[in-house]
């Protein structure tokens, strides 16, 4: 069965955070249910549709920004009571807009996420865990990692307190009271978590997670240990995952997952007869989605998607069909609802039309008086910069509020800019030299200055550290059977300190120094897979990596940040040469691909020449033909790709230099020489070079 939606925008609030929007349950089955959403100007608004239009219940004064919204209640009843978070506080309405709670937490950082069950709140802000019962304090967590989301399994059907944490270091942690009780190590960092089914499905203990890479799973949370039911690997590189909600939009009795992203997808998987996921449905919409429902909003008997998105905006993708069969009569009203609805249309925009008149006038007279002060209009900007894996880039996203008119971005380390099929912006290039690529070992600041076409002209600079082992990601496991160089610190330093150069160095390293005298992080090179273990505790650090060019690297820069803090280091290092070849073949598939794909390509337009000369492709050998088969394909890879090869190159002469540097030798006269071999690579060649030199 097809599943056909239409779009309805119903109105527009102010700019929207993640999960700040939901619907009031319906008083009876498929009956028009009440939208209520919360912004950044601290507004809760709540309203239902009437023949089209959007009609307010409430509306409360602006205030604090709101970072969630969610719905509450007696256990096992229907859950209308609204509570939002705004700063350290918690505020609680009714159905119809009356403030019954303002329960102030005395949290010293801002409330980033909230669930409620019952007479139960738990709370999260950046690193602190809070449960409170009746607004008394319970229990409190202090995690080594920002927390993402929070949630409690149902306690209706458990009847025992499972919360569940959401850490930026790819881990969820469950919790019994104030201790982990276990660990689960995710594909990506968590920034979702939602009940399957809304309720935990059939065991009541099953859990959604989505991530900010994009990847969505299922795990059952027993007493014991996590039990993986299935995951969703982002194969077609969509954004990351923003909300998540179940509710049986195809109508086949089987409550649908729908997902909402960062890149303003919108997607529906039904489930199959194994319980696997299967996507159903998918519609793009211009901005982030930061909050999913199901229900009935538009007309009753009508079940739709409702979505809040960035920068306000109430959507709704509806069952309702837009052109209906109908009698002559039905046609005659359905002609007269449309007119009355354009005629509404056109004295509601004659009506902005005269309001921006009057304001451009104020804000005119009032910049040319001689008390006049600087009025900048403000804006806000959602960024987000990410490190991809698949092709160790970096995408920097972009968000603003109102259309953007440019983006200049500055930066003082070399990058390449690859474009992306997303990508609609036309790019201008300065002489000093969108998804970026870096160069390891070279760091520094990205700068990006946003104007938005609005009047006047205004501009906001966001900045973005490029580290000097920016191409490194976090992981769980490393292969400690690999040939590994160690690089050993010691010195007067206190923990806090390495911390901080530690943090750096290297990306999706936690600000705050985790709690205890030692720690230990993992890393993954997403260019080489080559692999990084740090730990360190006061006065030592030991790095260990089984790639030469990593240690020197992180001794270059670790000394160099020792020496600003006149800080006397002693640095050993113990380097294993069978590294070196270890290094060495990893790199070769990579560097055979990029070499066989760069003469494909150089030989496309040769054999196109031929086919036109010849008429046909008949006389050529498979290989040939094959080639001119693929040309497009080829081209557009190679054309995604334009330094893939350099950058290989790079990363050889580096493990060719730094093997030697720490040998005491120079042997930067002997690079061309190498170059030279690589031009005709071949593997036993190449390392025969590297053990001669």
């Amino acid at each position: 069965m097809d599943l056909n939606l239409n779009r309805a925008d119903y109105l527009q609030v102010g700019v929207t955070s993640q999960k700040t929007m939901k619907l009031l349950p319906a008083s009876k089955h498929r009956a028009t249910q009440k939208v209520v959403v919360g912004d950044h100007d601290g507004i809760v608004m709540c309203f239902g549709m009437k023949k089209g239009e959007a009609v307010t219940v409430f509306k409360t004064l602006p205030g604090q920004k709101i970072a969630r919204l969610e719905l509450g209640g007696a256990l096992n009843t229907p859950q209308e009571k609204i509570f939002i978070a705004a700063g350290s506080e918690i505020r609680g309405f009714t159905k119809r807009g009356k403030q019954f709670l303002s329960f102030e937490t005395n949290l010293t950082e801002s409330i980033k996420a909230m669930h409620i069950s019952g007479s139960d709140l738990f709370l999260s802000a950046s690193y602190i865990y809070n449960h409170y019962c009746d607004c008394k304090d319970q229990h409190y967590y202090l995690s080594g990692d920002k927390i993402n989301d929070v949630i409690c399994l149902p306690v209706e059907r458990l009847l025992r307190e499972v919360p569940v944490l959401a850490c930026q270091d790819r881990v969820l942690r469950v919790l019994q009271g104030s201790d982990v009780t276990y660990e689960i190590e995710v594909p990506g960092p968590p920034t979702v978590l939602a009940l399957h089914n809304g309720n935990g499905g059939d065991s009541g203990e099953d859990l959604l997670f989505g991530t900010s890479d994009g990847k969505l799973g299922l795990i059952q949370i027993t007493t014991s240990k996590p039990i993986h039911k299935w995951e969703i690997r982002n194969e077609k590189k969509r954004g990351g995952i923003l909300c998540v909600d179940s509710f049986d939009i195809v109508g086949d009795g089987v409550k649908d997952l729908l997902v909402g992203r960062d890149d303003g997808m919108v997607e529906v998987y039904s489930f199959d007869n194994a319980n696997e996921p299967v996507l159903r449905f998918d519609h793009t919409l211009s901005e982030s989605v930061t909050s999913i429902q199901g229900g009935c909003v538009g007309k009753d008997g009508y079940d739709e998607i409702v979505v809040s998105t960035y920068s306000g905006w109430i959507t709704g993708l509806t069952t309702e069909p837009v052109h209906k069969e109908s009698g002559p009569g039905e046609e005659l009203k359905f002609n007269q609802e449309m007119q009355n609805k354009i005629s509404s249309l056109r004295s509601e925009l004659e009506q902005l039309q005269y309001k921006v008149l009057q304001e451009r006038e104020k804000y005119q007279q009032s910049s040319q008086s001689s008390k006049a002060k600087s009025a900048v209009p403000s804006f806000s900007v959602n960024d987000k910069f990410t490190l991809n894996k698949d092709d160790a880039s970096y995408s920097l996203i972009l968000e603003v509020q109102t259309a953007i008119d440019n983006v200049l971005i500055q930066s003082d380390v070399p990058i390449d800019l690859l474009d992306v099929d997303k990508n609609s912006a036309v790019v201008s290039f300065s002489s000093c030299d969108s998804e970026i690529r870096s160069i390891e070992g070279q760091y520094g600041t990205l700068q990006a200055y946003v104007t938005p076409r609005i009047q006047p002209k205004t501009c906001q600079v966001r900045q973005y550290h490029i580290k000097p082992l920016s191409l490194h990601q976090r992981t769980h496991f490393i292969d400690h059977d690999r040939p590994m160089n160690t690089l050993t610190l010691t010195g007067q330093f206190s923990f806090s300190e390495l911390h901080s150069w530690v943090v750096f160095c290297m990306p999706e390293v936690p600000e705050k120094p985790p709690a205890g005298e030692c720690v230990t992080f993992y890393f993954q090179n997403t260019f080489l897979d080559t692999q990084l273990e740090s730990t360190y505790r006061k006065g030592e650090g030991v790095f260990k990596s089984d790639n030469i060019s990593t240690i020197s690297i992180l001794k270059d820069v670790l000394s160099k940040e020792a020496t600003k803090r006149k800080i006397n280091l002693n640095i050993s290092y113990e380097i294993n040469e069978v590294s070196v070849k270890h290094t060495l073949k990893l790199i070769h598939p990579k560097l055979e691909y990029q070499l066989l794909l760069a003469k494909k390509v150089q030989l496309i337009d040769a054999l196109k020449e031929l086919q036109v000369h010849e008429g046909n492709t008949n006389f050529l050998i498979p290989e040939y033909r094959c080639i001119l088969e693929e040309a497009d394909h080829l081209q557009e890879e190679y054309k995604k790709q334009p330094a893939h090869l350099e950058r290989l190159y790079g990363m050889i002469t580096d493990l060719f230099i730094d093997k030697f540097k720490f040998k005491g030798t120079n042997v930067k006269t002997k690079v061309p020489l190498l170059l030279e071999i690589l031009d005709s690579y071949d593997q036993n060649a190449l390392i025969a070079f590297f053990d001669a030199a």
